[in-house]
């Protein structure tokens, strides 16, 4: 399990510098022009304060908990999305800040779409999306030198505007990867979430795909690869081994590797064929082929898994149409329309799962409504209506 690690504004100068980036000039009439509010820092924020000096990292000093894979201290604040003037293709940025030699300020955002958010895109000096968005949503990550030396971010200011789009990935990815479990019970994972025993949630070794806490923005659906059983949970964490290998992505959009046939994580390249001579992008021995971590709940009560395995993960947030978002978890996924059916696995709280339509069955009382209506999410899976708390992205269809 990692910490969110993507380094964007980097020195390595003996003496401070205050840095600003412009962005090149707009090549669209319909603009909007906004500014980030620094000084706004919450619940979904991890390690940043706001002083005069501008917003930094609260705790500079690194980790000391073990099983972390950073070694350097990290921060993160995640701004309120900003509903559009227009809908946009591209988002540029204009950062001014102070940062020490070896600390880092990274400023990456994501937009809203009919089908939920696209992943988190480095904003400098541009984000261009695969379609028009019409919120967009900003992340400002920070991180130390070794030493404890941060950074301080003064302003951040945003353009978005639309140019002609681009194919950033295949709709409906899944692939075959090698899970590990992650424990560390009492850690707290890339997004600020505490692990508790029995927690639901996956991650993924690349902050591109970081759900912020308490919401399952990017969720995977991991399969036993039987099929058997399966679970939908939400990415919390960075990991395992790397920080910055979106492998699920094509060669033009991934950001480290892009050597590697998609689908394949740098760690399964290096344990399996020494790839990087067998490391990962710390330099450290590759001691499994891992693409993916499981939480506890994920991997005995959802999959019923005793040891790591191969399983089958679909990166949901790459396919398309009507999404659900499970209120109330983890929520049993049975194989018809009633709790007289048998079970094949979990949708945790927070999942954002794929609606395809629905049939009607038995009449259940949940947290959200009392209903008789059983969403398909895939063949032989069926969730009751009563525990989802949202649907987005279109109508859906009576099976």
């Amino acid at each position: 399990m990692n910490s969110l690690r993507i380094p964007f504004l980097s020195m390595a100068l003996a003496t401070l510098l205050a840095v600003t980036l412009h962005p090149t000039p707009a090549s669209a009439a319909r603009t909007d022009r906004w500014q980030v509010d620094l000084s706004v820092v919450d619940a979904d924020d991890v390690n940043v304060r706001h002083t005069r000096a501008g917003l930094g990292l609260a705790d500079a000093r690194p980790p000391t908990a073990p099983g972390r894979h950073s070694l350097v201290a990290e921060g993160m604040l995640v701004t309120p999305a900003r509903t559009l003037a227009a809908p946009a293709t591209r988002v540029r940025v204009e950062v001014t800040a102070t940062v020490r030699p070896g600390a880092a300020a990274t400023v990456q955002v994501r937009g809203w779409r009919a089908g939920g958010w696209t992943e988190w895109r480095a904003a400098g000096p541009a984000a261009v999306f695969d379609g028009p968005v019409t919120r967009v949503q900003t992340r400002v990550t920070l991180t130390a030198s070794r030493s404890g030396a941060s950074a301080q971010v003064r302003s951040v200011r945003l353009t978005a505007d639309e140019v002609p789009t681009i194919t950033a990935a295949t709709p409906g990815l899944t692939f075959r990867v090698f899970a590990t479990r992650i424990g560390l019970v009492g850690n707290t994972t890339a997004n600020g979430h505490v692990i508790v025993p029995g927690d639901h949630f996956v991650a993924l070794p690349s902050g591109r795909s970081l759900s912020p806490r308490n919401s399952g923005d990017y969720t995977v659906r991991v399969c036993t690869t039987t099929g058997s059983r399966c679970e939908y949970a939400p990415v919390w964490d960075i990991g395992p081994w790397n920080t910055r290998d979106d492998y699920w992505n094509i060669s033009g959009v991934r950001e480290n590797w892009k050597d590697l046939p998609q689908g394949r994580p740098e760690a399964q390249a290096a344990y399996q064929s020494g790839y990087n001579g067998g490391r990962d992008q710390f330099g450290r021995v590759v001691l499994n082929p891992a693409g993916i971590d499981l939480a506890d709940g994920t991997f005995f009560d959802g999959l019923q898994l005793t040891t790591n395995a191969w399983v089958d993960v679909a990166y949901l947030w790459t396919g398309t149409g009507t999404r659900g978002v499970v209120g109330d978890g983890p929520l049993n996924i049975r194989t018809g329309p009633g709790t007289n059916y048998g079970t094949r696995g979990l949708a945790a709280q927070y999942a954002s799962v794929p609606i395809e339509c629905y049939v009607t069955g038995q009449t259940v009382t949940g947290p959200y409504r009392t209903t008789n209506r059983w969403n398909r999410l895939a063949s032989g899976q069926f969730v009751s209506h009563a525990y989802i708390s949202a649907v987005w992205g279109g109508a859906v269809p009576v099976c």
